[in-house]
């Protein structure tokens, strides 16, 4: 009787699990996305040089970010419609094409930088020659993302999200004050002076990217188009409710889950690094070389092998945000679910974007001017991509009755401020 009962409870645990896990999709990879090689660098040059003092910039951006992303992906929840085809028909072209222009070009030099920093992670793991290393990591990501079918495909990148648990346990195999972690969330002692507010924007445009919308609102129509039962909320109104709760669930535990692991990328670096004088870290290779002889060969492995696993799950985000964005703009074809030759333009992006990333590798260009200048174009179209957004989501026209609620409003007009303050300061801080 016992085991039939602890059986049946098994099953109803499994059940519920699975139902959890049926929630999660284009949020959680979203946000783990966001937890790029590029991103890792960013929190760690802000951990090394700062301290535990940005520590509060991941309270600070977590409602903010949730209301965007929430918007995004009510956006193609909605009208079935990705961002870019959205603002096709509610905007001036030249805008639309300026945008997605500059979104092409700034996910292109991310995925360099990104597919570098793999290939870096490996050869520090096991030596040899990095740029093949990088070369082969953009080709796989390439494959995965043209020949294997949208279904099974966002199972993997679903798995790969777990790869951002290593930058959990790294925290738990260094030594850590955590009366010393929660004074200086609530009292940090920051000087507002150029380097501070140049890392602090850096972090602040690391967390809120652009390709980040682009991808949300184009996978909710993946999922749509995926769903024989669905569809969108402007045709379907009797949906919208288990619909939004979906979203909401996903992308809260997403966004959560991306702050969180740059909560612990930025403490473990500041416990290690800045407390023993490591403040030039670069990259996310330099940090986790840095960390080696600080916190052990065990924290090393994990923050090395991380970048890997984060890279996996950024690359394909970033071609194909860019393809999406493109697609949509020119009216063509498009979604992981259609075979190449169905969607020629749309894989093709795909293609061109991922094979330029890594052939920047092997260019003699400077990887870190060049992702420092993506971020300020990254941070330039944020701003108005985000007052689009608003502009769309609160337009009867395009959402028909499911406009945003107030709350959303605040939080996604608060996170567009935001955004135009850190850009302003962007500038007034260049050289």
């Amino acid at each position: 009787m016992k085991k039939e009962l602890q059986a049946q409870r098994s099953a109803v645990a499994s059940s519920r699990f699975r139902s959890w896990a049926k929630k999660l999709g284009p949020g959680l990879i979203t946000g783990a996305a966001d937890d790029d090689p590029s991103g890792i660098a960013t929190y760690s040059q802000a951990g090394a040089q700062f301290g535990m003092n940005v520590l509060w910039t991941m309270f600070f951006t977590y409602p903010l970010m949730v209301g965007i992303q929430i918007v995004s992906a009510r956006i193609g929840r909605v009208t079935g419609k990705g961002l870019a085809g959205n603002i096709r028909e509610q905007f001036p072209a030249w805008l639309l094409y300026l945008i997605v222009g500059l979104l092409v070009v700034a996910n292109t030099i991310n995925i360099a930088a990104d597919v570098s920093a793999m290939g870096d992670a490996v050869g520090l793991l096991v030596g040899g020659p990095t740029r093949l290393y990088a070369a082969g990591f953009g080709m796989l990501s390439l494959v995965l993302q043209v020949f294997v079918p949208y279904r099974r495909y966002v199972r993997i990148l679903k798995w790969l999200t777990l790869a951002l648990l290593t930058y959990v346990g790294v925290v738990f195999s260094v030594q850590i004050s955590w009366l010393d972690v929660v004074r200086a969330i609530v009292m940090p002692k920051v000087r507002w002076d150029a380097a501070t507010i140049t890392t602090l924007v850096a972090v602040f445009g690391t967390t809120i990217s652009p390709y980040l919308f682009f991808w949300q609102a184009s996978q909710e129509v993946e999922e749509l188009e995926a769903s024989p039962k669905r569809q969108p909320l402007t045709q379907a109104p009797d949906q919208a409710r288990a619909g939004f709760r979906r979203i909401k669930i996903d992308t809260y535990i997403g966004m959560l889950f991306s702050n969180l692991v740059a909560f612990f990328i930025i403490l473990t670096t500041a416990v290690t690094l800045h407390a023993h004088g490591e403040v030039n870290i670069q990259t996310s290779a330099d940090a986790a070389m840095a960390l080696r002889p600080i916190a052990g060969e065990f924290a090393f492995l994990l923050f090395a092998g991380g970048i890997v696993g984060t890279g996996l799950l950024a690359v394909p985000v970033l071609a194909g945000s860019a393809a999406y964005a493109t697609a949509g703009a020119f009216g063509w074809k498009k979604g992981l679910d259609h075979k190449p030759m169905v969607a020629k333009g749309f894989y093709s992006i795909i293609a061109v974007s991922t094979l330029v990333g890594v052939a920047l590798g092997f260019t003699t260009i400077d990887p870190i001017k060049a992702l420092y200048w993506s971020a300020v174009i990254n941070g330039v179209i944020s701003v108005p991509i985000m007052a689009v957004m608003m502009l769309m989501a609160a337009n009867t026209k395009v959402m028909g009755r499911f406009v945003v609620t107030r709350r959303l409003k605040w939080l996604g007009w608060m996170a567009t401020g935001a955004m135009a303050v850190a850009v302003v300061a962007m500038f007034a801080t260049l050289d």
